[in-house]
C-alpha cells in the first residue's frame, strides 16, 4: 500500500474548520487504505469481500462527515453511532479476511480500525453525557 502524503487527508474537504478534525482525518485515510486493500482482493477475484469492505469500510468517514453538518445534538450521535455500526460490520470482514490465509495481510488495517472504533466510541459516550448533563434529556 502507497504512503499517504501528508497534504492529502487535509484536502479531503475545502473547509478550513476541518483541517484538525482527527476521526476525520483518521477516517479518510483508513478509507483510502481500505480501497487500496479491495482492489488486492479483486486482483485475487475475491469480488464479493472486496465489494463489502468497500462499502461498510468508506462509509465509516462518509458518515462521519455528514455528522459535522448535523441538524443537532441528538442528529450528531445517530450519525456517529451509523459510522459506528459501519465500523463494526467492516471489522468482521477484516477478520475474516485475517482468518484466510490466502487473503492478503490485513493487520494493519485492522489496528487502524480499532483506534477509530475507540474514538467514536469516546466521541459518542461524551456527546450523550454532554446531553444527559446540560439538558437531563433521556436518549
Amino acid at each position: 500500500m502507497r504512503k499517504l502524503e501528508n497534504t492529502q487527508s487535509t484536502q479531503m474537504t475545502f473547509n478550513e474548520k476541518y483541517k484538525d478534525n482527527v476521526i476525520l482525518i483518521k477516517s479518510f485515510e483508513f478509507a483510502i487504505k481500505i480501497v487500496e486493500y479491495a482492489e488486492q482482493l479483486e486482483s485475487l477475484k475475491k469480488f464479493v469481500i472486496a465489494k463489502q469492505l468497500m462499502k461498510s469500510g468508506t462509509s465509516i468517514g462518509a458518515n462521519i462527515k455528514e455528522a459535522q453538518n448535523a441538524e443537532s445534538k441528538r442528529d450528531f450521535i445517530h450519525k456517529m453511532k451509523i459510522a459506528i455500526k459501519e465500523a463494526d460490520e467492516t471489522e468482521y470482514w477484516l477478520y475474516l479476511c485475517n482468518s484466510i490465509k490466502e487473503y492478503p495481510d490485513c493487520r494493519q488495517l485492522m489496528a487502524n480500525l480499532e483506534e477509530i472504533i475507540k474514538i467514536l466510541n469516546k466521541i459518542i459516550s461524551s456527546s450523550v453525557k454532554s446531553i444527559h448533563n446540560h439538558r437531563n434529556v433521556k436518549l
